[in-house]
């Protein structure tokens, strides 16, 4: 019965009655109580059927509207009138099946709503968390070091330099985390326009290795294209997100990348879209942490990272950039072996 549509069960029904009828009337006729023309016996049954089915139909259609009434009424979120949703069932249809799937998809959409509200509510707490506690360091340090030097170390030469030296560089800290907060909440909500022309790629990485130059002496690190790369590739993007792009990873691997080491750029082809990587020697990232560096503030290592310094939103504006090119960020990484970084663009 669970397999049969409307239209089935009221055809159903209807020749039950019909052939009840009919064996009645035969009954009585045979005994004289009634008595009809042998043509009458060819429409009789006929008019049963057709009588009976219409009632049937509509009784059915009526029966399972009111038992599914309740349940549309919850997981449907327009209002929809009583004539309207009555006309809407079809009988050729197994409205049941629809509907126990209907209300099995319903309730699994549900079920995964409540699990993304509860992955965002901890997202938030983690973010807020994360914010107070990159910002309370630089304040506390400005704070204290502007209160010594009311309290009489303006005065004194031997701190009163220094210490304003200390609370600029920390102020400039909390400026680098307010534009990089800034940069992302315009990408995120679209009001960053990205200016797409046809550069070489080659081209733009040179120009960050230029920039970083004072990075790379200090560390001895090398910057190379790797073997094959002479001619660079034609890529279509944003050239000033993309170069920023590029200095957040190149800079990256020169900060956790071992002294005297290497930082390599590479260039691959595929299909309509090239693929861009940036390879250190150093540290390396531990599988646990992998799936997390792109969120905002977070530290794999976390001394380290503070150390080193940076407002730790680099890899999630990388993550920003590439997705509103519509493409994709990918990471590599081995403890003690380095990482690779590699993000795609679209081919010029």
């Amino acid at each position: 019965m669970k397999n049969l549509t409307l239209f089935q069960l009221a055809i159903y029904a209807a020749a039950v009655v019909a052939f009840l009828v009919t064996i009645s009337l035969a009954i009585f006729q045979f005994f004289g109580i009634v008595s009809f023309q042998s043509t009458a016996w060819l429409i009789i049954p006929i008019i049963i059927l057709i009588t009976s089915y219409f009632v049937f139909s509509f009784a059915i259609k009526w029966f399972v509207y009111r038992r599914i009434k309740v349940l549309y009424k919850t997981i449907r979120s327009s209002k929809v009138s009583t004539q309207n949703t009555f006309r809407d069932i079809n009988i050729n249809s197994n409205i049941m099946e629809e509907t126990e799937n209907e209300v099995s998809a319903w309730a699994s959409d549900r079920e995964k709503e409540i699990e993304s509200l509860k992955a965002s509510e901890h997202y938030r707490r983690n973010f807020i968390g994360n914010v107070f506690h990159e910002l309370k360091t630089p304040i506390f340090n400005v704070q204290g070091y502007i209160l010594t030097l009311l309290e009489g170390g303006l005065y004194d030469d031997n701190i009163n330099v220094t210490y304003l030296q200390r609370a600029a560089k920390n102020i400039d800290r909390l400026n680098a985390i307010v534009v990089d907060l800034d940069y992302i909440s315009s990408l995120e909500l679209g009001s960053k326009e990205l200016v797409m022309t046809t550069f070489n790629i080659k081209d733009t990485v040179k120009e960050v290795f230029d920039e970083l130059n004072y990075m790379f002496q200090e560390k001895n690190i090398t910057p190379k294209f790797k073997d094959g790369m002479e001619r660079g590739m034609i890529v279509k993007a944003d050239n000033k997100s993309i170069q920023q792009v590029l200095n957040n990873l190149i800079s990256n691997a020169i900060k956790y990348g071992k002294n005297g080491g290497e930082v390599k750029v590479a260039f691959y082809s595929f299909d309509e879209h090239i693929l861009v990587e940036v390879a250190d020697d150093g540290i390396g990232i531990s599988d646990k942490h992998l799936p997390h560096i792109f969120e905002r503030f977070y530290r794999a290592d976390e001394s380290r990272s503070r150390h080193i310094g940076g407002s730790g939103l680099g890899l999630a504006i990388v993550k920003h950039i590439v997705e509103a090119h519509n493409q994709q960020v990918i990471v590599r990484s081995t403890l003690e072996i380095g990482s690779t970084f590699g993000f795609t663009l679209q081919r010029g």
